[in-house]
């Protein structure tokens, strides 16, 4: 059940961490734009335009396998791509200052927050995302479809570097999320942000020592790839010239609106329940010693 209640905290609260500021053209809220995988079968279309409830009528982009490397090719190696463009999404724009919610379905690796993440790294603002496939699928794909459709919908041309570095934290965060856990990973790069905000680095000697403290902070232990990894990211991050101060007003936001989220009665409910139960296995291992 605790899981029940991350990943609902997942899919309601996506941290907005940062971008360089891209103005959006033709964007209305509630336009909405579909991307399916170009290997679908015709049924495997059909019922996932009915899971997103939109009729055929939609604007739909197809999104190819050969997309899909171009930008995970760097990342991530061809056996795990695949040779099919499964992946399928569903990208509803919202009012200015909503920020981006995620949903998924079928998608085992890539969690909702990394989507967000990444997303807000690649210039997407003020959406409604939901990621699913005809099965289960790792989901990294999923992001190139997003981004591609976030284009069309609002008008804009993000910069090829900012998509590699966009789908390249993605798959950072959900490599590190398998030996220190998905909520520690993303942590983890937020704290990096929070940190960068504060005191800029100037050096990737600087970069090092700041995520090998902000790790120790967290309690977290880094191998040396994956010390070299996070250096090797932020510093592309630190080339594509961001706003740090919008980083930590972002964040500052989305951790409000997460106490909003936990003040609300039916969560107060589900933690009740919860915490009566840990108290159960607390009595019953104290009982083991009496």
């Amino acid at each position: 059940m605790f899981n029940k209640l991350k990943k609902s905290m997942l899919l309601t609260f996506i941290l907005l961490l940062f971008i360089p500021t891209i103005a959006e053209a033709d964007a209305v809220p509630g336009d909405v734009i579909v991307t399916l995988g170009a290997d679908l079968s015709p049924a495997q279309r059909e019922d996932l335009l009915k899971e997103m409830d939109v009729t055929d009528e939609v604007e739909t982009l197809e999104v190819t396998n050969e997309e899909e490397h171009v930008y995970l090719g760097d990342y991530i190696s061809k056996t795990n791509i695949g040779s099919r463009a499964l992946s399928s999404s569903k990208i509803t724009m919202t009012q200015s200052g909503e920020g981006i919610n995620v949903q998924t379905n079928n998608i085992t690796w890539v969690s909702d927050k990394m989507y967000a993440n990444a997303l807000v790294t690649a210039g997407v603002e003020d959406a409604d995302i939901y990621v699913t496939a005809p099965f289960e699928v790792s989901g990294t794909a999923g992001l190139t479809g997003l981004i591609k459709a976030y284009e069309v919908a609002a008008g804009v041309d993000i910069p090829e570097e900012q998509k590699q570095v966009a789908n390249e934290e993605m798959v950072r965060t959900a490599e590190l999320s398998e030996s220190i856990g998905v909520d520690e990973a993303t942590e983890l790069i937020n704290r990096i942000k929070e940190e960068i905000g504060d005191q800029p680095v100037e050096s990737e000697e600087d970069l090092r020592a700041l995520i090998q403290r902000v790790a120790g902070e967290l309690g977290i232990t880094l191998s040396d790839e994956e010390l070299n990894g996070l250096v090797s990211l932020f510093m592309r991050m630190k080339d594509l010239d961001i706003n740090w101060d919008q980083v930590q007003d972002q964040i500052s936001k989305v951790r409000d609106n997460l106490g909003e989220f936990l003040n609300k009665e039916e969560t107060q409910s589900f933690l009740s329940s919860f915490l009566d139960f840990i108290n159960q296995i607390i009595e019953s291992i104290k009982g083991w010693f009496k």
